[in-house]
């Protein structure tokens, strides 16, 4: 069983997957790989082990002959042509459920820092500018008792409207493709339609999986249908929103903040605007980064990779249609 992984494997991993009998070639440089690269290191791959955004195109697939899985150290599988793998019958796994909790921590993390300029106001002691005190210059907005709009009311969506409204008595409302009983029981969660949602919103929350309907919803049209005073967060994809649109809408005071754990593009040039906005607060795509969550997802995209190179079904499939072959 050969695996080729994109990035270092701790230990542990590397020591399960030698005694289940695999063998890992591990990409070693701390730089993303080229096309070519992927291509020549992958090619002899029963499974692939990936971690970051690298594209697995159709032309990679046909590449790769002996194929058998591909197991995605992530939630969302945007970087993956799922047809063209489905096609060949490769299932392809992901790492849900593990990670929803340390997301929307994230997620609420950036909605109240953007609230009070936190990211701003650090900014301020770092240049020197912590000195006079002005006692309406530059401050926030109360977020109690407002109304939050989840965008992709899934696990990572249900764990932030849950955050929102035991510590702040927020309102739920959110836009899904269906409903989610557990969180109208439990949350009080009312499903809107999108307009609805950008116009009754004070603070939108996006946690939807980056597809041909969700690339760039949230652009100048949106925007625009929003409250002045709405705070727009995405701890999703950042394809999901069109960056350049959500700029001008924060320029021209369309809406009043945002605080984005993901960018389009990604990664974030250091020279953006949006970085040296007092209301915007943009961290670098850690929305699972705590030990303990990425440790689980290692351990359940093992399981995938190992699930599929055995011939057997992965415990996390995206494509799961590769079983009724």
């Amino acid at each position: 069983m050969k695996i080729f992984t994109t990035r270092q494997l701790p230990d542990p991993v590397l020591k399960t997957l030698k005694i289940e009998g695999a063998t890992v070639n591990l990409w070693q440089e701390k730089r993303e790989l080229t096309k070519e690269e992927f291509i020549e290191n992958a090619k002899d791959a029963e499974g692939l082990f990936v971690m970051g955004g690298f594209k697995i195109t159709e032309e990679i697939i046909h590449a790769l002959p002996d194929l058998k899985v591909i197991s995605l150290m992530s939630v969302g599988y945007d970087n993956v042509d799922i047809k063209a793998v489905t096609k060949r019958g490769i299932g392809v796994g992901h790492t849900p459920d593990v990670l929803s909790q340390a997301t929307a921590d994230t997620a609420f993390l950036l909605m109240l820092a953007t609230s009070r300029k936190a990211f701003y106001h650090h900014k301020r002691i770092l240049d020197g500018n912590w000195k006079f005190f002005d006692p309406m210059a530059n401050v926030g907005i109360d977020i109690r008792n407002k109304t939050l709009g989840v965008f992709g009311l899934g696990n990572i969506g249900f764990e932030m409207a849950k955050l929102c409204k035991n510590a702040y008595g927020m309102d739920v409302i959110y836009h899904n493709r269906s409903n989610n009983e557990q969180a109208e029981k439990e949350l009080g969660a009312k499903k809107v339609s999108f307009d609805e949602l950008l116009e009754q919103s004070d603070i939108i929350s996006v946690h939807a999986n980056l597809t041909p309907e969700t690339k760039e919803v949230f652009n100048a049209s949106a925007f625009a249908k929003m409250k002045p005073n709405a705070i727009f967060v995405n701890a999703g994809r950042g394809g999901i929103h069109n960056e350049t649109d959500l700029r001008a809408a924060l320029e021209n005071e369309t809406i009043w903040g945002a605080g984005l754990d993901v960018t389009n593009p990604e990664p974030m040039d250091k020279d953006n605007p949006l970085l040296s906005m007092p209301n915007v607060s943009v961290l670098p795509h850690i929305g699972s980064a705590v030990k303990e969550t990425r440790e689980a997802m290692l351990e359940l995209a093992t399981r995938n990779i190992l699930a599929g190179l055995k011939g057997e079904k992965l415990p996390a499939c995206v494509n799961p249609e590769v079983y009724n072959k």
